[in-house]
């Protein structure tokens, strides 16, 4: 499981010119599930995320979590990140969990993380244009 966290400003997904998820701030979330992923991952990486210190603090130090700092996630699927280029310019995604298990690993990631903040997302499987301002920049690069 890999996911990409930025943290962000506005931020919102479309799908057909229809926003289909948006927030004011928090983080945008990009994620992607490999075909060895177990159910573990999702709770180890949801956990990870919500715990991960990249807002500032009254000093201006990256130093507190979405649960301390406040606002909202936008968790946007993404089998991409599994595109593997090492074989030439057409990267393979052999390694991206197939849609169905992976759907069913993104929806339980997406419960979790609910539990604690609001969760924003786009459409599974559909073609997506994802909007936001990355403030920061601060983009973390997770992975189980």
């Amino acid at each position: 499981m890999r996911v990409l966290v930025q943290r962000s400003g506005k931020a919102q997904v479309s799908v057909s010119g229809e926003v289909v998820g948006s927030i004011d701030s928090g983080l945008v979330l990009l994620v992607g599930f490999n075909n060895d992923d177990i159910l573990d991952d999702v709770y180890r990486l949801a956990k990870k995320v919500l715990n991960l210190r990249i807002f500032p603090d009254a000093n201006g130090v990256m130093n507190k979590s979405i649960l301390e700092y406040g606002g909202s996630i936008l968790s946007v699927s993404q089998f991409t990140l599994y595109g593997d280029c090492s074989k030439g310019n057409r990267p393979s995604y052999l390694e991206a969990m197939k849609g169905d298990v992976a759907l069913s690993f993104y929806e339980a990631f997406n419960k979790e993380l609910s539990k604690y903040v609001l969760v924003e997302t786009g459409k599974f499987g559909h073609e997506m244009e994802v909007s936001l301002t990355n403030l920061g920049p601060t983009t973390i690069w997770l992975e189980r």
